[in-house]
């Protein structure tokens, strides 16, 4: 074998090598460039799940309270009438309340001095719902009336 043929040789073997040596570098920066990338996305994760179960504990203590006031909101000093003259609802208004009703009950009142008062109950920065500002619209336009329905079970 030739010098030439031996230095030809070397210089392939060279070349794959080096190249070999280089791809792996390549490789491993490139690797390490996405494991680092993919860590950072990981972080971020964990603390959107944090901030999320924050805002989740958050929320669900706030409706807690919302409805510990409504049942509790007759006996609260901002409730202006008489506990015994509200009926509690729930939905879509809180209460019922038959303003006077106990007093004409009593013998104390007269029919003329009943009022009825739909109240719903808020807490915090909670806002009436559409189907509660709907309501609310009927009864300022005097769209409410008072029913008789009777049942006959002698059949």
């Amino acid at each position: 074998m030739s010098i030439w043929m031996a230095m030809l040789i070397g210089a392939c073997f060279g070349v794959v090598l080096t190249t070999m040596i280089l791809s792996n570098t390549r490789n491993g920066r490139v690797k390490a460039e996405y494991e680092q990338y993919i860590a950072e996305l990981e972080l971020e994760h964990q603390q959107a799940l944090a901030q999320a179960q924050k805002r989740s504990v958050n929320t669900s203590r706030a409706v807690l309270k919302g409805k510990m006031a409504e049942q509790l909101a007759p006996i609260m000093p901002e409730f202006q009438y008489l506990p015994s003259d509200a009926k509690f609802l729930g939905d879509p208004v809180d209460y019922v309340v038959f303003d006077g009703y106990t007093d004409l009950r009593d013998g104390e009142g007269s029919p003329e001095d009943i009022e009825v008062v739909l109240i719903d109950i808020k807490s915090g920065g909670a806002r009436l719902t559409k189907g509660q500002q709907a309501i609310a619209q009927a009864i300022r336009e005097g769209r409410v009336r008072f029913e008789t329905v009777r049942i006959d079970f002698d059949d």
